[in-house]
């Protein structure tokens, strides 16, 4: 008789496997949506690895080359990340070369941010990368299963962000 992961038995006090026990398909929606999400972040932290470049900083070049000429301010909401932390990736960022800054022209304090040359052929290596993570996702399920797992992501984003 072949046993699924989520009908493995533990000892008391050992911790189950991502699959496994709540850790599987018994598991709360939202801890599975936070254990895919850390399992994401750690497979694109090994791909990346080797260019110099965090999860973090591939989001914000994304956005920054997605949206050219968006403030510190949106990138931290379209990164989900902190003003303070989107101050230091930038300033790595730039100190790179990967980017620039320059003064709005109506609210010189806003500083809006652009990809440089360098800076889009970097993030060019790291989708190349991260695109191996991302098949490596869609092979778990099929196309068309796919498109409803991106329906609902998004969704719950959407909903859940009211």
């Amino acid at each position: 008789m072949k046993y699924k992961n989520s009908d493995i038995v533990r000892k008391p006090g050992t911790v189950p496997r991502p699959g496994e026990g709540k850790r599987g398909p018994q598991g709360h929606l939202g801890y599975l949506v936070r254990q895919a999400s850390v399992a994401v972040r750690a497979a694109m932290e090994k791909v990346l690895a080797d260019l110099d470049i965090t999860p973090p900083q591939f989001a914000v070049l994304t956005m920054i080359v997605a949206y050219p000429g968006v403030s510190g301010a949106d990138l931290a909401r379209l990164t989900f990340l902190t003003p303070q932390t989107i101050n230091v990736i930038v300033r790595n960022l730039e100190k790179a070369g990967a980017i620039r800054k320059a003064a709005d022209a109506e609210h010189g304090r806003i500083l809006r941010l652009t990809a440089t040359a360098k800076g889009q052929a970097l993030l060019k290596r790291c989708r190349a990368r991260v695109k191996a993570v991302d098949d490596r996702l869609a092979a778990l399920v099929g196309r068309d299963e796919e498109k409803v797992v991106r329906r609902w992501l998004s969704a719950v984003g959407e909903a859940l962000s009211k």
